[in-house]
């Protein structure tokens, strides 16, 4: 009897665990849920906490409703002078009506990823080819992205149950051929303004080389001006003085002059002087104390 009723005990007992076990369900703070009836939805949306539900008859889909990466492989995009570009992007998205979601994936995260990327690629491809090259290696490229991404959340919200929280360019590169080219423009752009830079720097150089050379034949001009009456004061000044020397004693400056004349006559040794011995030129060879007139005198 006391093993029968133990047994009707741990009976009952595993009685209540099971039911309790397949009776209550505790939805996650990062989860939402929907309660099922053989496949169909019977409650949506179900908050965070502990709920009841019927057994057997009744499951319970639990799905994260944290934000979520799909990290798309680089696909490559035209732009709108039909140039190709490769880019590496990534999306962010989150569960938020988890009714849409399970009616449109069955709560299979890989068929909504399956789902979503081709509509990113669409959306990106489209953007992609309403911008020219400029615009998209700008560095307010990521600005860009607000209008797919606002296009993509309407979408997906009504398809999936999904939004799009962000769209993130990576990295953008050009294929070989279209770098070539952009590189070559590039090297191109730069050379022009190095010979506009050039240029400007040879005009520049002109002007300074001519103010220069204005300045300096206004100074010279100058110079030889002051140098001039510089000269014609000095020559005066000793033209006064030789006047005034002249009249003190005007046998010795003779006798002056005729030495300096004697002197520059035979500097060079080599020179030769065919001149009558007895003409006033020799006065003073004759006699140191000879004047010309006595000269003519005789």
């Amino acid at each position: 009897m006391i093993n029968n009723r133990s047994l009707l005990v741990v009976g009952g007992l595993a009685a209540v665990a099971w039911l309790a076990s397949n009776t209550l369900y505790v939805v996650d703070e990062t989860e939402l849920a929907v309660k099922l009836r053989f496949g169909e939805i019977i409650e949506e949306n179900i908050q965070p906490g502990l709920h009841a539900k019927i057994p057997i008859t009744q499951t319970i889909r639990k799905f994260d409703i944290r934000v979520l990466t799909l990290d798309t492989d680089p696909s490559r995009y035209l732009t709108l002078e039909q140039k190709a570009v490769i880019v590496d992007s990534y999306v962010q998205w989150q569960v938020v009506n988890p009714t849409r979601y399970y009616e449109a994936t069955a709560g299979d995260e890989m068929m909504a990823i399956r789902l979503i990327q081709p509509r990113v690629d669409e959306s990106l491809r489209n953007e992609f080819g309403r911008l020219n090259l400029q615009q998209i290696i700008s560095e307010k490229r990521d600005d860009l992205m607000l209008g797919p991404t606002k296009e993509l959340d309407r979408l997906l919200r009504d398809e999936l149950g999904v939004t799009v929280v962000d769209i993130r360019v990576k990295r953008i590169d050009l294929p070989e051929d279209v770098s070539s080219a952009v590189y070559s423009r590039m090297r191109s752009e730069r050379e022009r303004q190095a010979r506009e830079w050039r240029a400007q720097g040879q005009e520049e150089s002109e002007r300074i080389r001519a103010n220069a050379d204005r300045r300096r034949q206004v100074l010279l001009a100058q110079a030889q001006a002051r140098s001039e009456t510089l000269r014609g004061e000095g020559d005066a000044e000793a033209a006064g003085i030789f006047s005034e020397a002249y009249g003190q004693d005007q046998e010795f400056f003779s006798f002056w002059r005729s030495l300096d004349a004697y002197r520059q006559s035979f500097e060079g040794g080599g020179n030769m002087l065919v001149v009558d011995p007895s003409s006033a030129f020799f006065q003073y060879f004759r006699s140191p104390t000879s004047s010309a007139a006595d000269d003519a005198e005789e």
